[in-house]
């Protein structure tokens, strides 16, 4: 097949790509080689491809289309996450806009509107990672809600019951009015406000004065049940126990010793409402207050209702939350005891879906028993059975696990695990995996279906086993697990990786993979966050559609460097997607040249030099490469085979032996040379094809017949005795004498089609040979002619390689002292532009007051220009 004369991502991929499914090359059957195994973080079944799963997908892809051609048994594993919340708003937000609401319908008639939705519009996500080139296995996809993953979820939830690993309990969580469900952390989202900060005075009970306390939420002063002093302040030591009396409700509060109030935030006095804030519920605990005894004030919606003592005045009860705040701060003014209002920016918590501001409130929920699970995964790291890469971030998940908290796994929605628990009419609850179970488990007793349902963090923590076939013992989960690899966003180490590796080990008694990859976040040019209220977010299938899937591939995994984040600029994807073309445009040379495809993966026998040298230089390619993925040093890998095939085989290979496959060349060395250069090629497709899938496995056949696809092609060998030090040094020299020459030249402002004599000065027997030996290749790509002496004392450029001076005559070539007087004056003007630079960022109150990216703009530039000077006086001092 001609190799098209245009090189088209559009024309190729979505054809390979069905080829591959349909005949299933993501899982060949190879039951008796090594296992390889990664899962992937299961996208939302309501998700659209962003740029973070484009680089995250990829990085796997690398790891799994390498491990294939290694020969491994590669499992990638694919599914969904059924997403509770955010599916849930999507079907309600269809029957709101059919004029109708999720109450309308009983549960079940819901569910399966939702099951009917996850039918029609379900894959978006899957279809995208198509595009993508994902090479996952299709034919086995989950579902965290198909019935073989639900199974598992129920098994866990009651054997963790029967463990004492999860209760029951009353305890704050996050929870979203808008939504009116419990939400975890990963769904706050914090933004900044502008709020106040209102000072007031409590007065002692005893009439004897008061006490100032200051708050950004006052209506939560209704159900205060203490005021929290330092015990060390010395203001505050002879009031510890004394009572004050709020104002509007009346209920006495103590005044109790704690840490937690710090003597140099406001007046060091802080009000403690344990039923509505994360540390103040810790505070009223070492107080004496048992969850149970906690005030709470507010419903499910966040509106005012009773506390248990009946103190709040009935005016405020049904007020939302901020009409209530408002009808405080007048209550308190009105009585005299508001001292001051100060404006303050407020961290405040909302919902990420429903934009809703989160409440703190005491609710009974479902906990597991984190931290006694997460005793074993500390270990696990510790140890070393399992790998975090980059190291850096093992402080972080210490840190976390060490200072757990119960881990809340209750959701109030329907669409998602309903949760295995049953209920009598006194409250007793009976866990079971089924209705009869729990039946059985109560006897004649009438019983009720908890109506809650599992948190999707809790599913989605056995998927490295659950995607397998666990509860059942399959051949599968016996080979694929542990898994090898999981990658993974630095964003999610707590809520998913942590919690899969702490229900692995519980359950399956070992890891769930052996190496944890934490990638960082993928951020606009300019280095700031991607957000859609800035307008920089990038779409990966509009970059797709642009410069084709294999460009943005490679860009992301050149830029991947570990514990960094991605700056992505647009135009590296352009630059990825030329080197694509600079790869289709040496296999059109190489078709055009009756080069094809390689017979063997062994390389051929050559006598040549360059041949030699090419050789050598694809082997120790390999090495780099083999070792590069291994370490999870992505950039190095994608920057090592780039090297490799735009430099050594494009540039300068393919320039090399042009001579030697030209019309009246020596027939045996043309030969040789075709046979090395369609082994070459080979070697490199199949390199580049876990980074570029598409371009290689296309010009993999366009070269040739072959007998296997691209896909499941042989990885190159390393076989140490192909490296040829002696040609290598011999075409090394070759490559820096014609470097050196062509940087002398251009910056001495030669006209590109002269050609110069060349006078080796001081050159020793063996670089003569070596001149002689490839004074063809030296006058075509140099332009030069060796002449014999020493050449002038004046007027010429100089040029030393090794021991030798090369001298080029210039006399009549160029004007020279124009070229000299030219260089001067460029070489003051960037030291100028080099030194100012360097003075801005000698100034500390530049580097530390200015935008990070001023800073870094400022760096590059004077990096450019210090590079540009160098030049600049190396090329007059090539004038003598």
């Amino acid at each position: 097949m001609t190799i098209d004369k245009t090189f088209d991502p559009a024309a190729i991929e979505a054809r390979w790509y069905s080829y591959w499914e349909e005949q299933g090359l993501f899982r060949p059957e190879r039951p008796d080689a090594d296992p390889y195994t990664i899962v992937i973080p299961p996208p939302n079944v309501t998700g659209s491809l962003h740029i973070g799963h484009a680089l995250d997908d990829t990085l796997q892809d690398v790891l799994i289309r390498h491990a294939r051609l290694k020969g491994k048994d590669a499992l990638w594993v694919v599914g969904t996450d059924h997403a509770g919340i955010a599916t849930q708003m999507v079907v309600e937000r269809q029957l709101n806009a059919a004029g109708q609401k999720r109450t309308e319908f009983t549960r079940d008639d819901f569910i399966a509107k939702v099951w009917e939705w996850k039918q029609e519009s379900g894959g978006t996500i899957t279809r995208q990672l198509r595009r993508l080139g994902a090479s996952c296995d299709w034919a086995n996809e989950r579902f965290t809600m198909d019935e073989g993953f639900s199974k598992a979820v129920l098994k866990v939830f009651v054997d963790l019951y029967n463990q004492k690993l999860l209760y029951r309990d009353k305890r704050l969580v996050n929870w979203d009015p808008g939504l009116k469900t419990a939400i975890s952390d990963l769904e706050v989202e914090t933004k900044e406000i502008q709020g106040k900060f209102w000072h007031f005075s409590y007065p002692f009970a005893d009439g004897s004065g008061t006490i100032s306390v200051a708050t950004t939420r006052p209506e939560t002063m209704l159900a205060d049940m203490a005021v929290a002093v330092n015990p060390e302040d010395d203001r505050y030591k002879a009031l510890i126990g004394k009572q004050v009396k709020l104002p509007i409700t009346g209920r006495l509060i103590p005044i109790v010793a704690d840490e937690h109030a710090d003597p140099e935030l406001g007046s060091g006095a802080v009000k403690i409402t344990p039923g509505h804030d994360f540390n103040d519920f810790e505070v009223g605990k070492r107080a004496g207050f048992k969850p149970a005894e906690m005030l709470n004030m507010l419903d499910a919606e966040a509106k005012l209702v009773q506390t248990s003592d009946g103190l709040i005045p009935a005016d405020y009860l049904g007020l939302d939350r901020f009409e209530a705040r408002k009808k405080v701060v007048e209550a308190i003014d009105a009585a005299g005891l508001l001292e001051k209002i100060e404006d303050r920016v407020i961290q405040t918590p909302y919902g990420d879906r429903s934009g809703v501001v989160i409440e703190p409130w005491l609710t009974d929920q479902w906990y597991v028993d984190a931290e006694t699970l997460a005793k074993p995964a500390i270990e696990a790291v510790r140890s070393g059975a399992i790998k975090v890469v980059p190291e850096s971030w093992t402080k972080t998940y210490y840190n976390w696990l060490e200072n757990i908290q119960p881990w809340c796994v209750s959701r109030q929605l329907w669409w998602g695990h309903q949760i295995p628990a049953w209920y009598d009419e006194d409250g007793q609850v009976y866990v079971a995996e089924d209705e009869a179970g729990a039946q059985e488990l109560a006897g004649n007793k009438k019983i009720t279906r908890d109506s809650d349902v599992l948190d999707t963090w809790f599913s989605s923590a056995l998927w490295p086993f659950g995607t397998l076939g666990w509860p059942e013992k399959t051949t599968t989960l016996d080979r694929h697990y542990p898994n090898d690899v999981l990658i993974s966003g630095f964003d999610i180490l707590f809520f998913w990786d942590a919690r899969m590796i702490m229900q692995g080990l519980h359950l399956m008694g070992e890891v769930p993979f052996k190496t944890l990859y934490l990638h960082g976040l993928v951020r606009a040019a300019d280095g700031s966050k991607m957000s859609k209220s800035k307008g920089n977010t990038v779409d990966p299938l509009g970059l797709i559609d642009k410069y084709g899937a294999d460009a943005l591939r490679f860009t992301l995994t050149a830029m991947e460097s570990q514990g960094r984040d991605i700056k992505l600029d647009e135009k590296r994807v352009e630059g990825y997607r030329n080197f694509a073309t600079k790869l289709w445009n040496a296999a059109r040379f190489a078709q055009s040249n009756g080069i094809g495809a390689s017979t063997s993966i062994e390389a051929p026998k050559a006598e040549l030099a360059v041949n030699r040298w090419i050789i050598a230089e694809t082997v120790k390619t390999v090495q780099a490469l083999d070792l590069a993925i291994a370490d999870l040093r992505y950039d190095e890998a994608a920057n090592t085979i780039y090297h490799f095939t735009w430099a050594s085989f494009c540039d300068w290979y393919i320039e090399l032996t042009k001579p030697l496959l030209a019309e009246g060349a020596d027939e045996g060395q043309a030969a040789e040379t075709r046979a090395v250069a369609g082994w070459v090629l080979d070697q490199i497709l199949v390199m580049l094809h876990p980074f570029m899938p598409f371009i290689t496995e296309e010009l993999w056949h366009a070269l040739g017949e072959r007998e296997y696809d691209i896909i499941v092609a042989k990885w190159p060998i390393t076989d140490a005795r192909a490296i040829d030090p002696a040609a290598q040094q011999e075409i090394d020299w070759l490559i820096r004498l014609v470097s050196e020459v062509r940087a002398a030249r251009t910056g001495l402002n030669v006209p590109p089609g002269a050609r110069l004599p060349a006078h080796a000065r001081g050159a020793s027997d063996a670089t003569r040979a070596r001149l002689k030996a490839n004074a063809v290749a030296i006058a075509r790509l140099a332009r030069l002619d060796l002449a014999e002496g020493d050449g002038p004392a004046e007027g010429a450029a100089q040029v030393v390689v090794d021991e030798a001076t090369y001298v080029l005559p210039l006399q009549g070539v160029i004007d020279l002292d124009a070229e000299k007087a030219r260089l001067s004056k460029a070489i003051a003007a960037a030291e100028k532009e080099r030194d100012s630079l360097a003075g801005r960022l000698g100034n500390p109150a530049f580097v530390e007051k200015a935008k990070p990216e001023a800073v870094e703009k400022a760096r590059a530039d004077h990096a450019e220009k210090a590079q540009e000077a160098e030049q600049l006086s190396a090329a007059l001092a090539r004038l003598g």
